[in-house]
């Protein structure tokens, strides 16, 4: 049975909730749609990822308690989480770009893997009761290019630098719960694992959606790597209601203890990214492109999540349908772009009518 946001709104309610990676483009909204729920949102991350950015043109409409730290920066990071206290954490900040991962790997690494430890240590001195949600990658697994989708007991693994260290980073998560955290009871703690998330506010480089509206809003065409590549795509407010769901299940079932849950749409419906540009046109009559394989460095064609578990043992499963996905994302940046429309209140409307489809 799926949890309403009355449920969770009882949960979060005037609670400390911390997102490290909040200037982020799933921080941001995962950061607002706590607001929407009165949580007391507190942000950790070291600088905005892209300009403009979600959380950039949001950030004057909603009252977050902003700090502005490297999570590598261990004496500082456990400074902050020891004054603040939270009742719940959401540890999203991550070098998350498959291409800048190749240039640029120490950072890509040292971000992703030691930032992650260093969570993980503060947690093991904490001595508060707290709900803690690790956020990876569906790319944590080994990808064999297969129609198989992968489920939570998959070989880790990855090619590139990025998918690498988050599976590294994941690894550690379940080497510290083994080593620590089972007689640690004050701190309950889970994975989960997303797919290719999508949605208005993202405008990081080297994204499909993100580069073709950047393009599109300058009337020109897009350059298209992998039209054939398929992703689990799914919104924003999907994903980050799992996130939600996942926590409040967690701080009420010590079962949930430990596990590791994926969150991504039916994998027998996953698409390509040529149906993705086909459809954003549709929605938005700019839209062209031109095809441009990259082939210097290796970039993973089929990637499928299993996500059974989190339907069964969570009650979770994707709202929106395909269709909904892509046009929620597209229409949110043609008003954005075209109609000159607030995006804080673009944002908060899709929330609440994401809401509703849950009544």
């Amino acid at each position: 049975m799926a949890i309403k946001f009355n449920q969770l709104r009882k949960k979060f309610s005037g609670k400390k909730v911390l997102v490290t990676g909040h200037t982020g483009f799933k921080g941001s909204w995962l950061a607002l749609m706590l607001k929407f729920l009165g949580a007391k949102v507190i942000g950790v991350s070291d600088k905005l990822v892209s300009s403009p950015s979600h959380f950039q043109i949001i950030k004057d409409n909603i009252n977050i308690k902003n700090y502005f730290c490297d999570i590598r920066n261990f004496k500082r990071f456990r400074k902050i989480i020891n004054k603040e206290k939270p009742n719940f954490i959401f540890h999203l900040a991550a070098q998350s770009l498959v291409k800048k991962s190749y240039i640029n790997p120490l950072d890509t690494w040292s971000t992703n893997l030691v930032g992650t430890i260093n969570l993980l240590e503060i947690l093991r001195e904490f001595k508060k009761n707290c709900t803690v949600v690790f956020i990876t990658s569906d790319k944590v697994y080994k990808n064999l290019e297969t129609k198989r989708p992968y489920n939570e007991n998959s070989i880790l693994g990855g090619y590139d630098p990025y998918s690498c260290s988050k599976s590294s980073a994941d690894l550690a998560i379940q080497s510290y719960i083994k080593s620590y955290f089972v007689e640690k009871k004050n701190i309950k703690l889970s994975i989960a694992r997303a797919g290719n998330v999508v949605g208005g506010g993202d405008w990081s480089r080297d994204r499909l959606i993100p580069d073709c509206v950047k393009s599109w809003s300058k009337s020109k065409n897009v350059n298209i790597r992998q039209p054939n590549s398929t992703r689990p795509w799914q919104h924003i407010i999907d994903i980050a209601y799992g996130y939600l769901i996942l926590s409040y299940q967690l701080s009420i079932n010590k079962k949930l203890n430990h596990e590791v849950f994926n969150f991504g749409p039916d994998h027998k419906k996953n698409h390509t990214v040529k149906e993705v540009v086909s459809l954003m046109k549709k929605n938005w009559n700019k839209a062209n492109w031109n095809y441009k394989k990259n082939k210097k460095q290796s970039e993973s064609v089929l990637l499928n999540l299993d996500s059974r578990k989190a339907y069964y043992k969570l009650g979770w499963k994707p709202v929106l349908k395909f269709k909904e996905v892509i046009k929620y994302t597209t229409v949110w940046y043609k008003e954005f772009y075209e109609k000159k429309k607030n995006p804080y209140n673009l944002s908060l409307f899709q929330i609440r009518k994401f809401e509703n489809f849950l009544k």
